[in-house]
């Protein structure tokens, strides 16, 4: 069947759907080409510094990669199917593609022939810290690091020779806790022969001194007083509000908490006596003298002239002595304690409640959250509570679903497939109801069972339109030849053989 004579045929209304049915299908086509032909970007870089940014993007230019910029410059993304080029294109430029950006062993695959122990030794040690600060980055919480190694001179005597050193540079400024810092100055100082921790100093992008901490190195304090603060503080208050949030609902009441925190290393020692004693020794000292006789003469000088005579009474004599010595001790303990840091000194806490929550409840809340905190107000804690109206937020929009690319690929053709059918739905309907229209054939068409003479033929239209002039008037209608030509595509074999008996009659 012939394609213009059903356009022709249709109506204006079956026409315009036709029309947008067929633009709307051109429309998901080219919607579904644009996002199957979309390149797919995937990072190949991540951390990089803004002095790093011109080297990176021009040598992936020069090698013809699409590439995008992402997190605000710091990190490079190109089409995925170019991953390799990438990677080959920064090799060349002497830009390491791993998480940081510090050249690291590769430097190793660059030197040349003939070259001196001094520049084998620096660029060992450009190596070496390149890798180290690549390892770091690796760290969560950590943004880019840079080291800095100081490695001894090999010397005959090792009393001679100066032990190594490190110097960290964390990007941005630091949240982490003091495990993770410590963690740090180990791996820095098990990756450098002869490194001592405490040969390790780690600071961070705002100048603070994070390692090694006041201790001495021996941890634990954190990386500094004011991150320590701050994450009591975020943990106390998420504790709190979600307490509130649970008890009154949600935009209720927010807790602020502020506080001061005991960062220092301390050492404490206590002696305590025991209040009874133990006798420890014992020493006795008895002494006893028995004695009798005559008494001795009269002192004098009659006593010494020969025959004269002095004599005294007798008299017998018993001494006695005794002494007792004994030692006591005293029991006394000894407690030392080393002190860990992070004892509060101060807590002030905010509570702001709606002026929706009843004056009651509020009282009861400041009561909650006080003991919730923990606060002590003999070392000067306080809480304040302020009642005021929340601003009203407005609900935001539910962001829509991240769709997996797997999925977004099923999606693009199961689209096309659903478009597809849609337009040959509204094809197949445009059709059907053109064949099921009853068609206005001439009667004489009708009427052609079997070929006819054309004298016959002729006949009979004359006497149906009442003369020869109305017969040819009939046929050379405009109506007449559609209808005609509708029949022929219906049943062109009988038009045919029609055809081929008046084409017989006119050679006779």
């Amino acid at each position: 069947m012939n394609p213009q004579a059903i356009f022709k045929e249709m109506t204006p209304r079956a026409r315009i759907g036709l029309g947008v049915a067929a633009l709307g299908f051109l429309a998901v086509t080219f919607l579904l080409l644009k996002l199957a032909t979309a390149p797919a970007y995937a990072t190949v870089m991540s951390g990089v510094e803004p002095n790093q940014s011109d080297k990176i993007t021009q040598a992936l230019a020069d090698r013809g990669v699409s590439y995008e910029l992402q997190n605000n410059g710091t990190a490079i993304a190109v089409e995925k199917s170019q991953i390799g080029e990438a990677r080959v294109a920064l090799a060349n430029a002497g830009v390491n593609a791993g998480s940081g950006t510090q050249p690291g062993f590769e430097l190793l695959d660059q030197q040349k022939l003939g070259s001196s122990d001094f520049q084998q030794r620096v660029t060992y040690q450009r190596a070496l810290e390149g890798e180290i600060a690549n390892t770091i980055g690796q760290i969560d919480g950590v943004n880019g690091a840079e080291v800095q190694l100081t490695l001894p001179e090999d010397k005959l005597f090792s009393d001679e020779s100066n032990p190594a050193t490190a110097a960290v540079l964390l990007s941005g400024t630091s949240t982490l806790d003091g495990a993770q810092v410590r963690g740090i100055a180990n791996l820095v100082a098990g990756s450098v022969q002869g490194l001592s921790p405490d040969k390790v100093t780690i600071t961070d992008g705002a100048g603070q001194l994070l390692w090694p901490t006041d201790g001495g190195g021996s941890g634990g304090s954190g990386a500094s007083k004011s991150a320590a603060q701050a994450r009591y503080d975020a943990s106390t208050e998420s504790r709190i509000n979600d307490m509130l949030t649970r008890t009154l609902g949600p935009n209720k009441a927010r807790v602020e908490v502020v506080s001061d925190l005991n960062m220092d290393n301390a050492s404490k020692e206590e002696l305590a006596y025991a209040k009874t004693s133990t006798p420890l020794s014992q020493k006795v000292d008895d002494e006893t003298l028995k004695g009798g006789g005559a008494g001795g003469g009269t002192s004098g000088t009659a006593a010494n002239i020969e025959g004269s005579t002095a004599a005294g009474a007798g008299a017998g004599s018993d001494y006695k002595h005794k002494t007792t010595d004994t030692q006591f001790g005293v029991g006394k303990t000894v407690t030392k304690t080393k002190v860990a840091p992070g004892a509060v000194n101060n807590l002030q806490v905010a509570l702001l409640v709606d002026s929706s929550v009843k004056a009651p409840s509020s009282s009861q809340l400041q009561t909650m959250v006080s003991t919730a905190a923990g606060l002590n107000t003999t070392r000067g804690d306080k809480i304040t509570t302020t009642v005021l109206p929340f601003a009203k937020t407005p609900t935001p929009k539910s962001p829509s679903p991240i769709t997996p690319t797997g999925i977004l690929g099923m999606l693009k053709y199961i689209l096309a497939g659903l478009a597809g059918i849609v337009f040959l739905f509204l094809v197949s309907r445009g059709l059907k109801r053109r064949d099921t229209s009853d068609l206005a054939e001439p009667t004489w068409l009708r009427e052609i069972e079997q070929p006819r003479p054309l004298a016959e033929l002729v006949a009979s239209l004359e006497a149906s339109a009442g003369g020869a002039n109305g017969g040819q008037a009939a046929l050379g209608a405009g109506s007449g030849r559609e209808q005609l030509a509708a029949v022929a595509a219906q049943d062109p074999e009988r038009l045919a053989r029609q055809l081929r008996e008046w084409m017989q009659e006119g050679d006779a």
